[in-house]
């Protein structure tokens, strides 16, 4: 298996040390007289695993969805590489180097691993109609290339043994590898994960942490990452970001969002009774252990 580096070779960025890759600037999403994502900055740097977080309906996945096109949002600016973003459609976004995790799982079940795959190389495959249907000469040259790199992908991610298999028929965890799979297919410059431990256990979370890990060293990728496994995000994100009702209400380093007043006050209310998220991470931190000595 060569290096994923050697197999994605566009997910490489031309940006000057420091420089962000992705720059947000005051997003505002409205629906009706609700506003989803009121006022929302941040930047992601080439490298860096970012995380949004907040509590349920805090609008993390409103964000992402004005990221990748699905929403147009009424203010704000969207800069990616350079490039305003906003107002592309998702199609154009993913071709820009956008690619997306979904939480809930969006392959084909009657379609095999494989071939989920290379539905992520759709946009790599630059020969016509007519040269698919003769599949000779350039047409096949591609295939096989393309066939390769979804190849080494599932090396990669150690799912050899389900590549022919339908993905109907595999465990939910299997299924989260092959949506990663195909996210990464598209090497992308940049990848939204979307609650990528989400449903799954604590084997599957260690997996699924280890992979993203890997990515992050092999390809020097940046990721922005939605979860409310907190264990999982104070360990890996670099900076977080924590959204209450659409706003910010914090922003920085693990260690400074989950000892903020503010950030407490969102998930614990006025109260002072429950657990502070820095004891959240270490009960998930206890329970991972205790499972693994078993």
């Amino acid at each position: 298996m060569r290096p994923l580096s050697e197999a994605l070779t566009g997910t490489s960025v031309d940006v000057a040390e420091g420089q962000p890759i992705l720059e947000v600037h005051d997003l505002v999403l409205r629906f009706g007289g609700t506003t989803a994502v009121g006022g929302v900055s941040f930047d992601v740097e080439r490298g860096e695993l970012f995380a949004i977080i907040g509590p349920n309906g805090a609008g993390k996945t409103s964000i992402f969805n004005c990221l990748s096109g699905v929403y147009r949002p009424q203010e704000g600016s969207v800069r990616f590489l350079g490039e305003d973003l906003l107002g592309n459609k998702p199609d154009v976004v993913a071709d820009k180097g956008v690619a997306r995790m979904f939480q809930n799982i969006e392959l084909f079940d009657n379609l095999t691993v494989l071939d989920n795959l290379m539905l992520g190389r759709h946009q790599h495959l630059r020969y016509g109609m007519l040269a698919g249907m003769v599949y000779r000469g350039r047409a096949k040259h591609a295939e096989l290339e393309n066939r390769r790199i979804v190849e080494d992908i599932i090396d990669f991610l150690e799912i050899e043994a389900f590549r022919k298999f339908p993905v109907g028929m595999l465990p939910y965890g299997v299924k989260k590898r092959v949506e990663l799979g195909r996210a990464l297919a598209m090497e992308p410059k940049l990848l939204l994960l979307d609650e990528p431990v989400a449903g799954m256990n604590v084997e599957e979370t260690e997996d699924m942490a280890r992979f993203i890990l890997d990515i992050r060293t092999e390809l020097d990728l940046a990721m922005i990452m939605v979860e409310h496994d907190m264990g999982l995000v104070m360990d890996l994100a670099d900076r977080v970001l924590v959204v209450d009702f659409g706003k910010p209400i914090a922003l920085g380093t693990p260690e400074h969002v989950q000892n903020d007043p503010e950030v407490i006050r969102a998930y614990l209310g006025e109260g002072d009774q429950g657990p502070t998220l820095q004891e959240e991470a270490a009960a998930a931190e206890a329970v991972a252990a205790e499972e693994v000595g078993r």
